[in-house]
């Protein structure tokens, strides 16, 4: 063979071979990404990747108030933002899976922190919440500090949820002021229900509140209490998600002492009703307004303080996500996915 054909054989394998890695790479992330469609990680999952770190100085992987979303493509994971200052506050963070939900979770950065913020002296962005809704992303959050009701849950919107800078901002859609009002403005959860948009928000001072919304921007309708705990200090109830299943609204809601790194407290407690409105019982049956509630989780093991949960209902399953302290390491702040099972109309975690 002459030299000439030797060169088109060898350019050709190379040829072939970086072809052949190009597209697997490319489409790696794809390929896990369709089979997790088929066969679903279930139970308490194994979490790979960027899953919450912190080394002083060199290393802020937030995670706190974990909230998920699935796209055509890939997973999201949109957290409270690193803890910086009031006049530079943090960004509601973000990470991506484009294999399963189990990970590899990648952080991708922070969604800048939008300028009227700064008026609430947060030196972070709190528990965001993403929807989809009219084929655009809406993402909610709160600006406020510890121990005050002078909060706001404001919202942005992009069409490309990984560019990172798309996100419009919209500004508040709810506020709290001391002497005002006697609820604070945090912890947002937008949902649909009876073929309108409600959100849910609130932590302790009156516990948790339900508004109509008139659309993703707006919101209009009667403010309606949920859930109190008026018989412990403090009422510490906050956080809530609401999901239907089946014939019923289920309100699950953070308790007791959160960010307190290994002595945290916190649990995740339920409640359900008919009508998205209420009222509220536990399993018991008694009303979430006078203190009601079932803890389905608690700190198990290594998991101190679960908590700051949002739940993804996709393949037939109900997964939920929070935040826990690692006692492993020292109170590191990291997330983790597990599937509800259902039995006679009650969730279980899986663990």
């Amino acid at each position: 063979m002459n030299s000439y054909m030797w060169l088109v054989c060898i350019v050709t394998v190379v040829a072939g071979v970086l072809l052949f890695n190009g597209e697997s790479l490319a489409d790696k992330g794809a390929n896990e990404y369709e089979e997790n469609l088929e066969n679903p990680p279930t139970g308490k999952l194994e979490m790979i990747g960027d899953i919450g770190d912190y080394i002083p100085g060199e290393v802020d992987d937030p995670v706190h108030d974990p909230a998920l979303l699935r796209t055509d493509d890939a997973y999201y994971v949109f957290s409270t933002g690193i803890l910086r200052n009031v006049n530079d506050p943090g960004g509601i963070y973000v990470r991506k899976s484009e294999g399963t939900l189990e990970g590899p979770w990648e952080a991708i950065g922070e969604i800048p922190a939008p300028d009227w913020v700064t008026g609430y002296h947060s030196e972070h962005l709190w528990a965001p919440q993403v929807i989809e809704y009219d084929n655009t992303y809406y993402l909610y959050y709160a600006v406020s500090s510890f121990g005050s009701n002078r909060s706001a849950i404001g919202v942005l919107s992009s069409q490309t949820p990984h560019d990172l800078n798309s996100w419009v901002d919209h500004g508040p859609i709810v506020t709290s002021e001391p002497g005002v009002t006697d609820y604070n403005a945090i912890d947002p959860h937008v949902f649909e229900a009876d073929g309108s948009l409600w959100i849910v928000y609130g932590s302790h001072f009156s516990g948790i509140k339900l508004q109509e919304m008139d659309n993703p921007t707006a919101v209009s309708g009667e403010v309606v209490t949920l859930q109190n705990r008026p018989s412990v200090q403090h009422n510490p109830v906050e956080a809530p998600t609401i999901i239907e299943k089946e014939g019923y609204y289920y309100l699950f809601t953070s308790w007791d002492q959160c960010c307190a790194g290994t002595d945290s407290t916190y649990k995740i407690a339920v409640g359900r009703s008919e009508s998205v409105t209420g009222p509220y019982v536990d399993q018991q049956g008694q009303p979430l307004t006078n203190g009601g509630g079932t803890v389905i989780l608690e700190s198990e093991g290594n998991q101190i303080g679960p908590g700051g949960q949002d739940i993804l209902q996709v393949y037939g399953h109900d997964y939920l996500i929070h935040h826990y302290y690692d006692g492993d390491a020292d109170g590191v702040i990291r997330m983790q996915i597990r599937t509800l099972n259902w039995e006679d109309h009650w969730p279980t975690v899986d663990r």
